[in-house]
């Protein structure tokens, strides 16, 4: 089948995320095809070739079509492609359990499907743990302002961003806020005026991802760890994004030595090949919800693919190349030249600032620099430069003004270097 006629059976049919679908349909603008890939490379259904600027999302880690990963799936094919986890048990999930625990200090698994489900599931356990404890006032959380944490209603409602949640309002329910420029003094100021009525406190360690790529200071997460902890409140740590290598660590809390009550993990756990999510709980969260069958403290949620054998398989295969091949240590000097490659646009006349953790990257587009002029969401002022990105040769997607770069930490130092020149030839777009 051609080109064209992929597209129009998409224009037809195919509903896209976070898209209006009005503009998806000019004729003016054919959308990429995307057929298969190599590498760090996107090659579409015209055979021309792109770097994966975004790892697809923030998924791919090591590369699209690893042979260790493609064979893990295979061979676990050989044997079941799905089983349930509701009331029986399989090797790869058992395997990935393990693994996770080792690498997080956090013995009980609990997964589920994406980044949403993982982070609705540690809300929904949080909320539990204190109703199974007796403590039934325990029902408010605190959270960031300008959060993102995922899709699903109890998701949106501990995130942030007007733009994504604002219409979706009327069925949340609602979450305390702090600002992370008041500090940890924010947490403790509204954690004391709300004693014994919090349930847990929820964070992106490090990096506000689709805040557009926020940092915060050294230290605050671990000040955050330390009050949650002196007010006996659980803190949930949402690693969707952070997670799985992204900052340079496997785990964005390991930078501040801070163990969480719970976290979430998905994105990047298969390495970018299947959907699957996690959400890691200490002993003491999942003894809560111990007891006899008539007690009712059951955890009553569950999803059909929960623990999917194949996906399962994916993540340890991703694992085990994080070890075979030290991704870890690899990255280090990625980082630094990614560092240095980023610095002269820092002069650019219309970046305001640069912001970045790992191999997460945030390029802020502005009108004007000095004094600092914004652009407005109208102007679509990162979409146009990632449109001229991909005529470069780089796929990316922006976060509103700011221009996202997350390349698979597989990627070759050449590529990182041509990724990051392909950046600064679109920036002309925004003077014509």
């Amino acid at each position: 089948m051609k080109t064209r006629d992929w597209i129009a059976l998409d224009r037809a049919h195919v509903w896209h995320p976070f898209t209006q679908m009005q503009d998806w349909c000019a004729p003016d603008d054919d959308p990429l095809v995307i057929e298969r890939a190599e590498g760090c490379t996107l090659i579409d259904s015209d055979g021309r070739r792109y770097i994966d600027g975004v790892s697809s999302l923030w998924v791919n880690v090591h590369g699209h079509r690893r042979r260790e990963i493609d064979d893990a799936i295979r061979a676990q094919l050989d044997r079941v492609a799905h089983t349930t986890l509701l009331g029986l048990a399989s090797p790869p999930s058992i395997a990935l359990a393990e693994r996770l625990s080792r690498l997080t200090g956090l013995p009980r698994v609990f997964y589920s499907d994406s980044g949403s489900t993982a982070v609705e599931v540690a809300l929904k356990i949080a909320f539990q743990h204190w109703q199974n404890r007796g403590e039934r006032q325990r029902t408010k959380f605190v959270a960031l302002t300008d959060a993102y944490h995922g899709d699903t209603v109890g998701a949106v409602s501990v995130g942030g961003i007007d733009l994504f949640h604002e219409i979706f309002d009327p069925l949340l329910f609602n979450a305390l806020r702090v600002s992370v420029s008041e500090g940890v003094a924010g947490f403790a100021r509204v954690l004391d005026a709300h004693p014994g009525e919090v349930a847990a406190v929820i964070v992106e360690p490090l990096v506000q991802g689709a805040a557009g790529m926020l940092m915060q200071p050294p230290g605050y997460l671990a000040a955050v760890r330390e009050v949650t902890k002196e007010r006996g409140v659980l803190l949930i740590a949402d690693e969707v994004a952070t997670g799985v290598g992204r900052t340079g660590k496997m785990f964005a809390c390991e930078h501040e030595r801070v163990r969480p009550d719970l976290m979430a993990v998905a994105k990047g756990l298969t390495g970018g090949y299947l959907p699957l999510a996690a959400t890691l709980a200490t002993d003491e969260v999942y003894a809560a919800f111990l007891g006899e069958y008539a007690a009712k403290r059951t955890f009553f949620h569950g999803h059909t693919y929960t623990g999917n054998p194949l996906s399962c398989a994916a993540a340890l295969a991703n694992l085990d190349l994080f070890e075979s091949e030290r991704t870890l240590d690899a990255l280090q000097p990625k980082i630094a030249r990614l560092r240095e490659l980023l610095a002269p646009l820092a002069t650019h006349p219309h970046v305001g600032t640069i912001r970045q953790c790992g191999f997460m990257v945030g390029i802020e587009l502005v009108r004007v620099r000095n004094p600092v002029v914004p652009y407005d969401w109208e102007d679509r002022a990162g979409a146009r430069v990632c449109r001229r990105a991909r005529d470069l040769g780089a796929v990316l997607r922006p976060l509103g003004s700011v221009v996202v770069l997350m390349p698979p930490l597989a990627i070759s130092r050449d590529d990182l270097d041509r990724l990051v020149a392909i950046v600064h030839g679109a920036l002309p777009v925004l003077d014509e």
